[in-house]
């Protein structure tokens, strides 16, 4: 613990606070109008803090996983996950995520070149107590904490995780475990809200104007489509919803979301719910090819399979002129860490898809260039990003929450 913490100040330091301020008041002066109150002062200095905490749990594993003794030698990942004695399947991308963290925040030698490089840590690595940080968010936004119990109790377990005792599945989604995600995928939550408003400002804007019907694909527990329909409401267009077919793979999720939906609208009767598997032919499991006009989703899409084959059923499903929406964490550049994935990377689903040399090289969150590539190459057209991730990147390298967007051709 620092002497500033010691002595109750912010554990961002004056540097830090002036950078959060900073950012929020430039987010205030390039962000389109309608996001700004999203991401306010608050919420930028609770994301400076949120990824705070994450890097003192990734100091807390590295220490309890032998790694800080196995970085003393420069080696690649795998060498390193050899000396500290990790299971080389599950852990590698994991690990790689905690070496590029460290090494981004100038605590190991920087990775040579754009793929996986070599790293060595600079120095005996700083003891940082993570509760310092979570006392911090409690007093100031106590909105976020659902985000701070999830990566906590992950963290608990990731050495087990990192040995290759447990799966990381199980580590995240056993049953006890489902209070977590009801907590975390919640519009009540600061953090994950943005993603869902976001989303919904996206597809109210790119919404065909003669309306439809919406498919949401990964629905989870109800917020995204609870934050879409809220929006369409305040705008006067829930009238023009033909079907609101709330999707999700995950029967636990569906049964709460379904009913997340239908308690705050239960006069919606255009709403429908079913299980949907995106890995799958569509059609073989009720959507008509050119049945849809929207196609929205929340944070889903970058878990699929394989990217290729669930664009190309979202763009059949969808009719000639009918958009695609997704709301995602986006990666500002190439191989830049995101704090979400300290807790993601534990699923396979998230850390191994199929990959593809162009829009696809790796597992996890897409860069602009890769969700265009991934778009065009299924047949889309008038790929868009809100906010323009692109041109803000540069002015803020750590925003990295987008609606992306784009259209069938024809109609």
């Amino acid at each position: 613990m620092s002497g500033l913490e010691a002595a109750g100040g912010s554990v961002l330091g004056a540097a830090g606070e002036e950078e959060a301020r900073d950012t929020a008041a430039l987010l205030e002066g390039v962000l389109p109008r309608e996001l700004r109150p999203l991401f306010d002062a608050s919420f930028v200095r609770s994301h400076f803090l949120y990824e705070q905490f994450v890097h003192r749990l990734v100091l807390q594993v590295v220490r309890e996983t032998g790694l800080e003794d196995a970085l003393r030698d420069e080696g690649s990942t795998e060498d390193i996950a050899l000396r500290a004695k990790l299971a080389a399947a599950p852990a590698l991308v994991p690990l790689d995520w905690i070496l590029r963290s460290l090494a981004a925040r100038g605590l190991l030698a920087e990775p040579a070149g754009q793929g996986r490089g070599r790293y060595r840590a600079l120095g005996p690595l700083p003891v940082l107590d993570p509760g310092a940080v979570r006392e911090e968010q409690l007093r100031s936004a106590p909105t976020w904490m659902a985000s701070y119990v999830l990566a906590e109790t992950v963290a608990r377990d990731y050495p087990a995780f990192l040995r290759g005792e447990v799966a990381g599945e199980d580590v995240l989604f056993s049953a006890k475990r489902l209070r977590l995600w009801i907590d975390y995928f919640s519009n009540d939550n600061g953090l994950y809200a943005v993603n869902n408003r976001v989303g919904a400002i996206a597809a109210d804007a790119w919404l065909p104007p003669s309306g439809g019907i919406i498919l949401e694909l990964g629905g989870g527990l109800g917020s995204g489509a609870l934050a879409l329909l809220e929006r369409l409401e305040t705008a006067g267009r829930l009238g023009e919803i033909a079907g609101y077919r709330f999707t999700e793979f995950v029967p636990a999720f569906l049964r709460r979301g379904e009913q997340a939906v239908q308690t705050r609208y239960p006069a919606l009767s255009a709403l429908s719910a079913a299980t949907l598997d995106m890995n799958r032919p569509f059609a073989e499991q009720g959507v008509e090819r050119g049945s849809v006009a929207l196609v929205y989703a929340v944070n889903t899409l970058h878990v699929a399979q394989d990217l290729e084959f669930t664009l190309g059923e979202i763009f059949q499903a969808l009719a000639p002129g009918g958009r695609l929406v997704v709301s995602e964490c986006v990666r500002p550049r190439p191989r830049q860490p995101i704090e979400a994935e300290f807790v993601f990377n534990l699923t396979e689903t998230f850390r191994s898809p199929r990959l593809h040399p162009l829009y696809r090289p790796s597992g996890g969150f897409l860069t602009p260039e890769q969700w265009r590539g991934a778009m065009e190459a299924a047949g889309f057209v008038e790929t868009r990003f809100l906010p323009d991730i692109p041109s803000l990147r540069d002015k803020a390298p750590r925003f990295v929450v987008a609606a992306v967007g784009a259209t069938r051709p024809g109609g």
